[in-house]
């Protein structure tokens, strides 16, 4: 009998015939996935990015948007110099913010006194210059209080659900009933102390639900991801799936709104401080500054002009800067 030539159709589709409608799906689908990792002769590889090039996580790309964001590097440079004038003042004032001449009281500028002297004969340059180490340490010891405290109360109530979820939520909303500026006349009215510490600790106190909010918004969005219930079902543990999935998933809006309300807690210290019942004189701040140079706004505009400045560049910066953080990080806007 002579001898059939090779068809490979012929073998091929003798194999299907023989595995059945299942055999060709699976036959189909590893032609697929052949295709698919076939790098293009072209581009090198798919979309043009390489064989062995990894792609970009959401950390990467943010910051690669960041680093081409103009508002992003000025609000940048402008809170590095203040975090440089806060930790050595000295560096453009050598003067003492606590070194007064009443024989100079509300004079203006003069030579080696850029911004004049206020009321008591202080030099406000110098004052103006002391009074960023305030606001920064206010601002960031503050924010960060508030983040670590209402991410943790959040995430666990977001991951945990149930009663404790239903508990915190009734709390946050009992503190969220309290205004701001009224609780700090009430709570700060008693305090004795001139240090940072107790207007800190009130903001703590009355900032954590917000973050708590939106953590817990932002974990029972991430844990209900196929990676996550994945890692349940092979019997990843809770700390585990907490830590490795779904916090580095979760932790974005956090850090965006902790970047924007940092502006708006060194503008609630002035206000406190304003209104007499945060920080207290010897302490220099731009509040306790613009306290004293208010009565004195229609002979002296310069003693109110400057900390006031001061603290509207301060409190802008951080705001642009978390607006900025919060376009980079929104995939919606990609």
């Amino acid at each position: 009998m002579p001898e059939q030539p090779h068809d490979p159709y012929h073998e091929e589709g003798a194999a299907i015939a023989a595995t059945g409608a299942g055999g060709a799906v699976d036959l189909a689908m590893d032609e697929g996935e052949t295709l698919e990792q076939r790098p293009s002769a072209a581009s090198g590889g798919p979309q043009g990015t390489g064989a062995d090039k990894k792609p970009r996580s959401l950390w990467s790309d943010a910051w690669h948007d960041l680093r081409r964001n103009p508002v992003f590097i000025v609000s940048a440079l402008v809170i590095l110099f203040l975090v440089v004038i806060s930790l050595w003042p000295s560096l453009i004032a050598s003067g003492d913010p606590l070194d007064c001449d009443l024989s100079k009281a509300q004079e203006g500028s003069q030579p080696g006194h850029p911004f004049g002297f206020n009321g008591q004969g202080c030099d406000v340059y110098t004052r103006t210059v002391y009074g960023a180490r305030t606001s920064v340490t206010v601002g960031v010891c503050a924010t960060l209080g508030v983040a670590v405290l209402g991410s943790v109360l959040g995430g666990l109530a977001g991951f945990f659900g149930g009663a404790w979820d239903g508990f915190l939520s009734r709390v946050t909303d009992v503190f969220f009933a309290i205004p701001v500026v009224l609780g700090g006349l009430v709570l700060l009215s008693v305090v004795t102390s001139s240090t940072v510490w107790p207007v800190i600790g009130f903001m703590v106190l009355l900032g954590w639900p917000q973050i708590s909010r939106i953590a817990r918004g932002a974990v029972i969005t991430a844990k209900q991801n196929d990676y996550v219930q994945a890692a349940r079902a092979l019997g990843a543990s809770n700390s585990r799936m907490l830590l490795r999935h779904i916090t580095p998933n979760a932790i974005a809006p956090v850090i965006v709104v902790a970047t924007i309300a940092l502006g708006t807690y060194i503008a609630l210290e002035a206000t406190l401080s304003y209104l007499g019942v945060g920080l207290k004189p010897p302490t220099v701040s731009w509040g306790i500054d613009i306290s004293s140079a208010s009565q004195y706004i229609r002979n002296a505009p310069h003693m109110l002009l400057w900390p006031a400045g001061a603290l509207a560049v301060t409190v802008l910066a951080f705001i642009m800067l978390g607006d900025a953080v919060r376009d980079a990080l929104d995939p919606k806007l990609r």
